[in-house]
């Protein structure tokens, strides 16, 4: 492990990953908010949808305009529920953003959806708009639980849905959620052999989280969420999680997400690598560099607010800021340390953290959960399983 002097020395480099520039597009409805969700989402019945997709064009080009032209490799659509747009929306979106950037050879762009007949009727017209992948949210492949996570989809449809996605998308993943209320080690094993048995190339697959703010933060708090696992429960699904999928060949290049090589989330894998995107749409962030800096962009986050801004004369942003150094290190550890292959240490220290990082990331290494290859430093699987603690305490020293 080098010593932290001579981390100082190091001089920067262009990293090993080629990080890109993306666009984020986020969509705020839903048809109903599920208890578990705290995203900017909002539930709306009726939508203008030509008057939502000339808000969205309009800040595409503002993003345009604060970025100047650099090749762009990746949209997301993002929310919410974007499978609620109407793909005429989504096609003027895209033929804004042809128009404002270059485009790379290979874009990605992912819409995320529902897997309800409704959206699933819509697949093959967001493929001629120009959407390449798709992400389904799943959540679970049992009728009881979906219930009670509030989804609005039965297993039937979900599975319907995907075989409509593979039909129309060369690329598709799908999130599923483990850790559930009265869900046995032998139940989620079973609901993974059945995910996987759907020939995915991707899956998320995340811890239930209970947030303040959300209908299930509010239950527990009074305590009437119950038969939630316990901790060493809830690990040792995510120990399970890691050999199942090791054993198709799926490899979990982030703790999350899990791919076969390849089919990693190129859109995701900026924000986990420091790379840059444009974030358009209510409470939209983004992250560019302008003039030499590093910007966070903020978007208000009320979708009246931030459609009567994006109807008046100035970009709906609410702040274009500068980050310090010491914000962009933080960030870049937040969310490197997150993937499997790690962050470039050069380009860290280049970022100018504070003069005790360097310690602590070597104490992190010798109790076991850093290690380093070259110039990437990486968790270890111990560091993984810790990987909130091993921030906090990077972060916080």
């Amino acid at each position: 492990m080098p010593s932290p002097s001579s981390w100082r020395a190091v001089l920067p480099t262009d990293d090993v990953d080629r990080v890109g520039f993306g666009l984020y597009v986020h969509w705020p409805f839903c048809l109903s908010k599920c208890p578990y969700c705290d995203f900017n989402s909002h539930v709306a019945e009726r939508i203008d949808q030509k008057r939502w997709a000339a808000a969205l064009c309009r800040e595409v080009e503002h993003a345009g305009r604060l970025t100047g032209r650099r090749r762009l490799d990746t949209v997301f659509f993002g929310g919410g529920t974007p499978g609620l747009m109407a793909p005429e929306t989504v096609a003027d979106i895209l033929d804004t953003v042809r128009a404002t950037w270059p485009i790379s050879n290979d874009w990605e762009v992912t819409l995320e959806a529902n897997p309800t007949s409704v959206e699933a009727g819509r697949f093959a017209a967001y493929r001629q708009a120009g959407v390449n992948r798709v992400s389904l949210g799943v959540q679970s492949l049992n009728d009881a639980d979906l219930r009670r996570l509030g989804r609005l989809h039965t297993v039937a449809e979900a599975r319907a849905a995907f075989d409509i996605a593979r039909s129309a998308f060369d690329r598709v993943s799908f999130d599923l959620i483990y850790a559930r209320q009265d869900q046995s080690l032998d139940a989620w094993q079973r609901e993974l052999d059945e995910a996987l048995a759907m020939a995915i190339d991707h899956l998320s697959l995340y811890q239930l989280t209970i947030e303040p703010g959300t209908a299930f933060g509010a239950r527990a708090a009074a305590g009437r969420l119950r038969g939630l696992p316990d901790e060493d429960l809830s690990a040792d699904m995510y120990d399970l999680t890691l050999e199942t999928c090791a054993r198709v060949g799926l490899v979990p290049y982030e703790v999350s997400n899990f791919a076969r090589p390849g089919a990693e989330s190129k859109h995701n894998m900026l924000y986990w690598s420091a790379g840059q995107y444009a974030g358009v749409g209510p409470g939209a962030h983004g992250r560019v560099i302008l003039d030499g800096r590093r910007h966070a962009t903020v978007c208000p986050s009320a979708p009246g607010a931030w459609i009567r801004d994006a109807e008046a004369d100035g970009p709906a942003f609410e702040s274009v800021e500068p980050l310090s150094g010491q914000e962009q290190a933080e960030e870049y550890l937040m969310m490197g340390l997150r993937v499997l292959r790690g962050i470039s240490l050069s380009r860290l220290m280049d970022m100018g953290p504070d003069d005790g990082l360097a310690d602590r990331l070597e104490q992190a290494a010798a109790d076991g959960l850093l290690e380093t290859d070259g110039d990437r430093i990486r968790t270890t699987p111990r560091g993984r399983s810790l990987l909130n603690a091993v921030l906090r305490d990077l972060l916080l020293g």
